[in-house]
């Protein structure tokens, strides 16, 4: 089955933990602190592997969580970084944030790769906080927590040539007869209901990868018919072979139509060149009907072809068309990660919130820190207590009318009020 889009949660791996550990050893009575640092968490990486060309593989799994890095341990010991949590994703991949809709990255080129989820940074461990006041520090850091993100990945399959056209047109023939793709050919409409990939070898030097997009019909840039689904699969091809079905009641109709609908979707699909195809010349009718069609379309400005896909008359003439325009097309814009500018968020900013239950400190920092302050030690519990005064929430909190025994709240931890 053709999936072009899903939706996943990542989550990278928290941090490991600083040790808070001292000598233990024969004659050495007073040991110092030696408790080591935390590894870093794992990332979470989206990587493009050229041999796929369908999202399904995320449709049954869609939560992904790194590895956390391994905790700090005496003697200075670092805990062991975790090893990235690696998706692997088809060329072509759009990332989008599902939360907040922003553009994250276009993954196209082969083995490119995306950090989306940032590993937490390892906690430090006692041996970082000796001064001379404090030779024996009880205060360490817990690792970083990870982040966490909801993501929309959307594909856009990279072809050279799109083939287009109305159902039943012969698409999905002209595509067999011309590559080793393999797709569901029968004699009534949208037996395409999802686009194929051909690879087509026209020598030793040349080849093209063609696109049979599932046939459009009015108001497919609406979505009728899965129409919107299906046209963007033809925005990053260079250039579209137009297939028109010879026994159509009005075949320059169905091409109006259908030119309309891609412009109606994205106006630069108008802008791309057309080889058009006349097909079916294997009827007797069809054969009557192509001086007329033949000398409307010229009349329009293009130069037709005549084909019949079953038989495969005259299609190499048409793949010979089709890579002189890809030839002559211009270079697309294609922006890798394209990251969207945001100031940076200050993590000493903080607000107070009144609730039933106390005062709520919302602060990013700050809840990061509280997330990594290690409260069952006095060492680390004054350091927080230091940061939160230097930042001015002590003030903040008496300001906003705390009193004695009153709880606050930072992230999921709670602390009463002591003047």
């Amino acid at each position: 089955m053709f999936i072009d889009e899903a939706q996943i949660n990542v989550r990278s791996g928290k941090g490991g933990d600083g040790a808070v550990h001292f000598r233990r050893e024969k004659f050495v009575p007073r040991g110092g602190p030696d408790g080591g640092d935390g590894g870093r968490g794992g990332d979470v990486i989206l990587k493009v592997q050229h041999t796929l060309n369908t999202l399904n593989a995320l449709r049954y799994t869609m939560k992904f969580i790194a590895d956390e890095g391994g905790n700090g341990a005496r003697q200075k010991m670092t805990g062991r970084s975790a090893k990235a949590k690696v998706i692997l994703v088809p060329p072509g991949t759009i990332v989008y944030d599902a939360d907040s809709g922003e553009l994250l990255g276009d993954l196209v080129e082969r083995d490119q790769e995306m950090i989306v989820c940032k590993g937490g940074r390892g906690g430090r461990g006692n041996v970082h906080f000796v001064s001379a006041r404090h030779q024996v520090p009880r205060t360490g850091e817990k690792g970083e927590p990870g982040e966490e993100k909801n993501l929309r990945l959307e594909l856009k399959l990279l072809a050279d040539v799109g083939i287009v056209g109305v159902p039943n047109a012969g698409k999905s023939s002209f595509l067999a007869a011309v590559s080793n793709a393999k797709p569901k050919i029968a004699d009534y409409p949208f037996t395409t209901l999802e686009p194929n990939l051909g690879v087509v070898e026209l020598d030793y030097e040349n080849s093209l990868v063609l696109a049979d997009i599932p046939g459009l019909i009015e108001g497919a840039h609406m979505g009728a018919g899965l129409g919107d689904a299906f046209l963007r699969h033809i925005q990053r091809t260079k250039v579209l072979i137009h297939v028109l079905d010879g026994m159509a009641e009005d075949p320059i109709a169905d091409f109006s139509q259908i030119n309309a609908e891609m412009a109606l979707f994205d106006p630069a699909l108008k802008e791309k060149a057309q080889v058009v195809v006349f097909n079916k010349m294997d009827i007797p009718e069809v054969q009557e009907r192509w001086g007329a069609i033949q000398e409307e379309l010229v009349r329009r400005g293009y130069v037709p072809m005549s084909i019949s896909a079953m038989a495969r008359q005259d299609v190499n003439q048409v793949l010979w068309k089709a890579l002189e325009l890809v030839q002559k097309a211009p270079e697309q814009q294609v922006a890798l990660q394209m990251p969207t500018y945001r100031p940076e968020e200050d993590p000493s900013e903080f607000s107070i919130v009144r609730e039933n239950e106390g005062y709520r400190v919302i602060s990013k920092g700050i809840e990061r820190a509280a997330k990594m302050t290690y409260w069952e030690h006095d060492g680390s519990l004054r350091r927080f207590q230091k940061l939160i005064e230097s930042l001015g929430v002590e003030d903040a909190l008496r300001a906003a009318g705390i009193k004695e025994g009153d709880s606050v709240f930072v992230a999921e931890f709670e602390m009463e009020w002591q003047d």
